[in-house]
């Protein structure tokens, strides 16, 4: 047995992925929230921390700049200075922040779907219009259609968001299309903003993340990159996350966007992610193994309906044929809570979660293929 077969039995503590379904008979796979004991590293830094008995207000530690700069240019090699560093509690608000400072009127937020559905309610809260052009599935893999994206860009779209790894359909962007999109973004003058917060969970071990923003000056000079800890070492809820905005200009808009609206970040959320952006201990590694055997079972028994996974721990499924009136209330008849595809601007399909271990995992299939039976018999 691994350190990731261990079943944790999370009710009582407050989890929203489990608790949504809380008196019932269903096994939970749609937040993107692994359910993996944290590493003991990390456990080890916030114990450490907790031995000092005052939480007041917490200013960026030093400790922590340092080891995000030593992350990405271990990973990535990129260098970043760290006047380029916004610390801010989330992606999601990095996100919306990025909007809200490309803002002007009638501005348009250009969008490929399906995409994270947090996305999607992004323009609105910046006051901008959505602007959302399907991705295209070439054979078993998902691009973003830069025809099309084209096509949609009007003289007043400001900004377009990418994220990458795909979330939901996997997708490591490869350079070729990395250069490709940001020749777009320069010929429209448009902001770039990736959310790269699944950028360490790489499932094909042929895929290689580059951050768009690392590809060049003048790429960098109209991006905003969103990264956190949280995804790939399972503590989401010790919100911590850092736009690299390496334009002072747009870094200052991006700052004034967020003044009165975003709180610090708490010390024991900056103590794990100093912690695992220093983490050299092998612990991803394992993850990634693990991880990959997963995804072997998602396919052997989604098939088809699946694309290969590049990057993330999230399958993105095919069940337009079934015709599913209610396709959530479907899937929780057999017992199991999938996220539907409509959230994320991709109808018909179903985002399934399988950081798990593997007995949970199994039990989650089997319920999965019963659903799908049930469907095609009908």
């Amino acid at each position: 047995m691994t350190e990731f077969d261990r079943r944790i039995d999370r009710s009582g503590t407050g989890s929203a992925k489990w608790d949504k379904y809380q008196g019932r008979d269903v096994l939970p796979f749609w937040v993107a929230d692994m359910d993996f004991e944290a590493p003991d590293f990390l456990l080890d830094a916030l114990r450490a921390r907790l031995e000092h008995p005052v939480f007041g207000y917490t200013r960026v530690p030093d400790g922590l700049v340092a080891a995000f700069q030593g992350w990405l240019e271990r990973n990535y090699q990129w260098q970043v200075p760290e006047e380029w560093l916004v610390w801010i509690p989330g992606v999601v608000t990095g996100l919306n922040l990025a909007a809200m400072a490309t803002a002007q009127p009638d501005g348009g937020v250009l969008i490929p779907t399906p995409v994270y559905y947090p996305f999607r309610s992004v323009p609105a809260n910046a006051g901008q219009r959505a602007i959302e052009v399907p991705m295209a599935r070439h054979g078993d893999r998902w691009v973003m259609d830069i025809d099309a994206l084209e096509a949609a860009t009007d003289a007043d779209t400001r900004i377009l968001m990418i994220a990458n790894p795909q979330n939901p359909t996997g997708r490591v962007y490869d350079q070729a299309e990395l250069q490709e999109l940001a020749a777009f973004a320069a010929r429209r003058d448009l902001v770039i903003c990736s959310d790269e917060i699944h950028c360490p969970i790489l499932l094909d071990q042929q895929a290689v993340h580059r951050p768009i923003a690392s590809l060049d000056p003048e790429i960098g000079a109209r991006s905003i990159s969103l990264y956190a800890a949280t995804k790939a070492y399972n503590v989401p809820g010790l919100s911590c996350a850092v736009a690299v905005i390496p334009d002072a200009g747009l870094r200052r808009r991006f700052n004034k966007a967020r003044r009165g609206l975003t709180p610090l970040i708490g010390p024991l959320a900056y103590t794990a992610s100093e912690a695992v952006f220093n983490d050299q201990s092998g612990w991803l590694d394992r993850l990634l193994i693990y991880l990959r055997s997963n995804h072997e079972r998602m396919l052997a028994v989604a098939g088809q309906r699946m694309t290969p996974v590049e990057g993330t721990y999230l399958a993105w499924a095919d069940v337009r044929d079934l015709g599913l009136a209610d396709t959530d209330a479907h899937f929780e008849r057999f017992g199991l809570g999938l996220s539907d595809g409509a959230a994320f601007g991709g109808p018909g399909f179903v985002r399934f979660n399988f950081g798990c271990p593997r007995s949970l995992l199994e039990e989650g299939l089997a319920r999965f293929s019963a659903a799908i039976d049930a469907a095609r018999s009908a």
